[in-house]
């Protein structure tokens, strides 16, 4: 079985390296020998790209402007190799397939999810308001026309020419954690009614590139003045580390990309991934210029560990780190780490309704909603308003911090303190002090799916970065 997201991505960098100029050209061919061309800083990207179709004979499929300097292509390995010795090159990237495989159970909506109560972002009926700025979900794409999400499109980087739109359903329910809306019906998120922008950068069987993740966080970039956009999801990764250099060292677009991105304001915020292992061999997860979330287990939206396995999961427990999640190990990457709930996850489903998804896909946009409340909501400004990302960043995991032991998991920093760090659980909290007074969410919620619920199924992510059920 493939990897999901990027894990299939990883074993063939691995296995070949990055082409870098001045270094052999020893890499295995990739499918389709399809590469990322970065160039130099300095060099004019249009001419000296229509000048390399015309020398060598090959047409790009994608170009970059604003987070990197170059583009993506397919050619022969000889051209590869022609391209790497060029002086206006500065490294050369196999383009290698990404795939996401989650499924979608139908599960009967609920109010307001036991994630969304476990981290405080509803209390004693409360809600947020909608967050002041906008989300970027870099993604499958979100259901633009599904009832419990403000969903705009964005960006496809998978169709030329294409709306956005969701076929396969991950990114769908990762924007209702962010931003279900607070209407009576289905699921509420963390901070309800936010813009979400559908960021699509895998098809509809859950595939794609490296090259069309760098293009969506190209766009992102280029429109986060005129679109608000201060935050972005990815639940999304690949086998890597980092170089501490911005992937200059070693030649990672990704991580050119995104630390370019966060320089102009966006904070990220990812998954770290399925594999129960440390995720510093696993990127973006280990790139310290985003925060990173680990999943633990919840079962009735409280404090306690009292409240048994969660409803489609007996082997996980209640209170404590998941099974399955990925965790920090060294002191660098334990700086950027925070925990959320990830384990049955109620959120939208593509095609209206709810599903139930678990993974540490599922506990990043849990942050995401809580780095958006912090910049502020319902028009006023939060405590992270005009931090930089690495500031806000600090700040979510010294709010989570400052919150007593009782509130935490078995497995935290607190509680059970090892060499496995899951970090604090993430804090977001509603009304007075965190931003404003919030819309009482109806108690008696309109069903977004009529009739008897099937029974769930067993509850496990299906893949490295990707949902379960």
């Amino acid at each position: 079985m493939r990897r999901s997201l990027l894990g299939i991505v990883a074993t063939s960098v691995l296995a070949g390296g990055l082409v870098v100029v001045g270094a052999p050209a020893a890499v295995s061919e990739p499918p389709d020998e399809s590469y990322i061309v970065v160039f130099n800083d300095n060099v004019e990207q249009a001419p000296k790209v229509r000048a390399l179709e015309r020398a060598n004979g090959i047409a790009t499929d994608r170009e970059f402007r604003n987070v990197l300097n170059g583009f993506s292509a397919r050619m022969p390995g000889a051209v590869r190799d022609r391209l790497a010795q060029d002086p206006d090159v500065a490294f050369i990237a196999p383009d290698l397939p990404v795939r996401a495989l989650p499924s979608d159970p139908v599960q009967s909506g609920e109010n307001v999810p036991t994630g969304v109560k476990r981290i405080e972002a509803e209390s004693a009926g409360l809600v947020n308001k909608p967050s002041n700025v906008s989300v970027a979900i870099i993604d499958t794409g979100i259901d633009l026309a599904h009832s419990d999400l403000n969903a705009v499109a964005g960006k496809d980087c998978i169709t030329n020419g294409g709306t956005s739109q969701d076929t396969h359903g991950h990114g769908t329910h990762v924007a209702g954690t962010v931003a279900a809306r607070n209407n009576g019906a289905g699921v509420v998120g963390v901070v309800p009614d936010t813009t979400v922008y559908s960021v699509r950068v895998l098809n509809s069987e859950g595939d794609g590139t490296i090259s069309s993740v760098i293009c969506g966080i190209d766009w992102v970039t280029e429109n986060s003045v005129g679109l608000n956009i201060k935050v972005a999801n990815m639940s999304l990764g690949t086998v890597g580390s980092s170089d501490g250099n911005c992937g200059a060292t070693k030649g990672d677009p990704m991580h050119l990309a995104v630390c370019q991105s966060t320089q102009q304001g966006i904070t990220y915020v990812v998954a770290a991934g399925n594999d129960a292992t440390d995720f510093a061999t696993a990127i973006p997860a280990a790139y310290p210029e985003v925060l990173t979330v680990t999943a633990m287990s919840d079962s009735d939206g409280a404090p306690g560990g009292t409240g048994g396995a969660p409803s489609c999961s007996s082997n996980q427990g209640d209170d404590v780190a998941a099974t399955f999640s990925n965790y920090a190990t060294s002191t660098v990457d334990r700086a950027h780490t925070v925990a959320a709930p990830g384990v049955c996850i109620a959120s939208t489903r593509r095609g209206g309704g709810t599903t139930l998804l678990s993974g540490t896909s599922m506990a990043a946009p849990h942050v995401a909603g809580a780095v958006a409340k912090c910049i502020g909501t319902g028009g006023i400004a939060g405590p992270c308003d005009g931090m930089t990302p690495a500031q806000i960043i600090q700040k979510i995991r010294s709010d989570a911090a400052a919150k007593p032991a009782s509130f935490g998991f078995t497995g935290d920093a607190v509680n059970s303190p090892t060499a496995k760090h899951y970090g604090r659980l993430v804090h977001v909290g509603v009304g007075a002090g965190d931003g404003s007074p919030t819309d009482p969410e109806p108690t008696d919620p309109e069903p977004t799916d009529p009739g008897p619920s099937p029974t769930p199924p067993p509850c496990q992510p299906t893949g490295s970065f990707g949902g379960g059920c």
